[in-house]
């Protein structure tokens, strides 16, 4: 359980510098409603499958190590 909660919260720090940078370098400031959806909407995409994978590859790299 303590694994989950650690590969987990790490995935979700890397999913947010990733909405953050997606945010901030490549969707600035919309002029409409509908943009500032759309933005957040991909960022979101991106960066919850970030968040999953990287936790997901600590979560492997974790669970098959050889325990001391």
């Amino acid at each position: 359980m303590k694994q989950a909660i650690l590969t987990g919260l790490i995935g979700g720090v890397m999913g947010l510098i990733m909405s953050f940078l997606m945010n901030w370098l490549l969707v600035p400031i919309p002029e409409t409603v509908l943009a500032n959806a759309l933005g957040n909407g991909i960022s979101g995409l991106l960066s919850g499958f970030m968040g999953g994978f990287i936790g997901l590859l600590m979560y492997l790299k974790k669970s098959t190590a050889p325990e001391k």
